[in-house]
């Protein structure tokens, strides 16, 4: 495989691994332990196999998406964060609000959309970033 796309798969993974514990662990435990939702050992590895399968998914898919030689990578980022992003949010906060008990959803829904929002804002310029001929997110970091 490419590095570019071992490289995209660290993007998503490194920023959204601790972004997600902190922020549903950590800074926003007390909010989501009011929801009465999560269980009171949560299993990290469950979460963390789920973001392994989502890095993947992101890297194979953006360079057929937005291939990096035709669009430039700030359309790309725009556009893979649009699109995966409310993706995202469809396969997790709809469904989850719609089939779990919870003390407010409307808070449920608010949490999460922010998260989401936050995620991909974080990710989706480094995905890009990844895919971009002859640059990756460390490279660029350096040269800013």
């Amino acid at each position: 495989m490419r590095k570019s796309f071992w490289m995209a798969v660290l993007a998503y993974l490194v920023p959204t691994f601790p972004l997600g514990y902190v922020w549903h662990l950590v800074a926003f435990a007390d909010r989501y332990h009011q929801l009465q939702m999560y269980r009171s050992e949560v299993i990290i590895p469950l979460g963390l196999a789920s973001m392994v399968i989502q890095a993947l998914a992101f890297a194979w898919a953006y360079p057929r998406l937005y291939p990096p030689a035709r669009v430039p990578w700030v359309r790309g980022a725009l556009g893979f964060g649009g699109l995966f992003g409310v993706m995202a949010w469809s396969f997790v906060v709809l469904p989850v609000a719609a089939k779990y008990r919870m003390a407010s959803v409307q808070d449920f829904i608010v949490l999460e959309t922010c998260f989401t929002a936050l995620q991909f804002a974080i990710v989706s310029p480094l995905i890009a970033l990844a895919h971009r001929p002859g640059r990756h997110p460390a490279a660029a970091a350096v040269s800013a």
